[in-house]
């Protein structure tokens, strides 16, 4: 919901107030999906950031952004130095624009993985950030509004399809409606049901909740509550960083679910064919009668038969007809036959067995799945996968940390494992206000204390994560080390640089004797 309309509606509310007297003086990307643009009313910086990744489109509007030195780009020149006039949202639409100065548009379309920043110019677009969209150049900014009628008549003229109808409601909305009994609910019932929603979505306050593993922003209460806010751009910042935080996870358990979902398959596939094996085994053993019949009749058999007609014993007045290897003796067929009723035993007991396993195996999946959805952090999920054996070793390498992590007086230390994994435990495990350390001036691993909301860093906590540092780095045989302490937030990484390689804006070092 975080781009829907209703919420846009709100955010620019009070983008309306917040950048009332601002100007742009910067707009720059440092990579392909993500834009930064940075106002300033001469006592202060207002930063946008449109994150325009296909899984996940999302705005923040950071306190502060430490541009790149390299590889970032200028873009939408023409419009520094350009006054922000005014915000406008376009009605029924996932769409809102800053009116700039002299005649210039600078258009946020968050329609999902079709996203886009677009310039226009006395309303001709003139560019576009995700250039393999062509089709937004052909956008006509007054035709963006769209009409919608929140009434009973409107209600009853689309009555036969209401999601056509009402438009604006995404799919997560009529779930909800839904869950809440909404299609049993006779005519007045169900306009009544919407035009109250309708007047939650107006109300302006926001909710992050988690709801089957996925965490969203809502504007109304379901599944879990994570946290509410009274401020639309404080929540959406506080809904980015979560989402960002919890996006390995919810990756990994989407992945971890769907392999279990093709292991319960494969087991059903399986269970299917071998019932229809077992019972015509069972149903169908004329062997162990066979070799009987030819046991209990060899003096009717003469060497060299190729079938015998013998008297059923057990079925009085019906008789059997017995193929035979003319090249075998009377007893060796009886033997022949035993040896198949045997197989034939060996084989029902076994099929048995492993249908039993199977049915054991599909619980089991069945239980680890409520555990998986159920899990909310990425150590957890990992161990989960680990303990239950059921994904095979390459599909559990694919899920390891990137980091060895310990713990000392309740804060947790996680150490990079090499280059790669020091940027992954970086730019990805680590929040802007954890704590990082590398030793100084030398190869080695990446260390980050994890923030606790609240509290501040313990002096011997830092040093323990220092020594950390320095024993993990090719400073380890020395008797002190100098270490580098810096927030998460003051550690980039420039495009291009190689594995392991940060730029740090803000530091102090302390001295540490190495020690694992």
């Amino acid at each position: 919901m975080h781009n829907s309309y209703f919420f846009l509606r709100h955010l620019t509310q009070e983008l309306k107030e917040k950048l009332n007297d601002f100007t742009i003086v910067s707009c720059f990307s440092q990579n392909k999906d993500e834009l930064i643009i940075e106002l300033n009313n001469r006592s202060k910086s207002f930063f946008i950031k449109a994150h325009l990744q296909p899984d996940f489109c999302c705005l923040s509007f950071p306190s502060s952004f430490n541009r790149a030195r390299k590889n970032s780009i200028d873009l939408f020149q023409d419009v520094i130095l350009k006054k922000v006039e005014g915000v406008r949202q376009f009605e029924n639409e996932r769409s809102f624009a800053l009116e700039l100065s002299g005649g210039f548009n600078l258009l946020f379309k968050m329609h999902g993985n079709r996203s886009n920043v677009i310039l226009f110019n006395a309303g001709i677009a003139m560019a576009i950030f995700r250039n393999h969209l062509k089709a937004d150049l052909t956008i006509n900014l007054e035709s963006l509004d769209r009409q919608l009628e929140w009434s009973f008549e409107y209600f009853k003229k689309h009555e036969s399809d209401l999601k056509k109808g009402f438009f604006t409601l995404s799919n997560d909305i009529w779930e909800h409606l839904n869950r809440k009994g909404f299609y049993s609910l006779n005519e007045q019932e169900q306009w009544e049901s919407l035009r109250d929603l309708n007047n939650q979505l107006k109300k302006g306050e926001y909710f992050i909740v988690r709801n089957n593993g996925s965490v969203a922003l809502s504007l109304y209460e379901y599944g879990e509550t994570v946290r509410k806010h009274k401020h639309a751009t404080e929540a959406i910042n506080d809904f980015f960083h979560l989402k960002m935080q919890t996006g390995s996870l919810e990756a990994e358990r989407f992945r971890a679910l769907k392999i279990i979902q093709e292991k319960e398959k494969q087991i059903i596939r399986y269970t299917s064919k071998n019932k229809t094996l077992l019972q015509s085994l069972e149903t169908d053993q004329p062997c162990q009668l066979w070799a009987d019949l030819i046991m209990a009749n060899l003096h009717l058999i003469r060497m060299g038969e190729e079938k015998v007609v013998l008297a059923n014993h057990h079925q009085p007045g019906k008789s059997v007809e017995i193929k035979l290897k003319k090249d075998l003796s009377p007893q060796k067929n009886a033997e022949a036959y035993f040896r198949k009723a045997k197989n034939q035993k060996i084989e029902i007991r076994q099929l048995t067995e492993s249908l039993l396993q199977k049915e054991a195996d599909l619980i089991n999946l069945g239980r680890v799945k409520q555990q998986i959805e159920q899990t909310e952090d990425l150590i957890s999920l990992n161990k989960l996968l680990s303990d239950s054996g059921l994904l095979n070793t390459s599909q559990s390498k694919t899920i390891r940390l990137p980091y060895r992590e310990v713990e000392y007086k309740g804060y947790s230390i996680r150490i990079g494992r090499n280059a790669k994994d020091n940027d992954e435990l970086t730019l990805k495990f680590a929040h802007k206000e954890d704590l990082w350390l590398h030793a100084k001036d030398v190869s080695g691993s990446h260390v980050v204390i994890k923030h606790q909301s609240g509290k501040t860093f313990p002096k011997d906590v830092i040093e323990r994560a220092a020594e950390l540092a320095a024993f993990h780095s090719k400073r380890k045989g020395e008797s002190l080390c100098p270490v580098a302490v810096t927030q998460k937030k003051f550690v980039r990484k420039r495009k291009g640089d190689p594995p392991g390689l940060v730029i740090v804006e803000k530091e102090k070092v302390i001295m540490v004797e190495p020690r694992n």
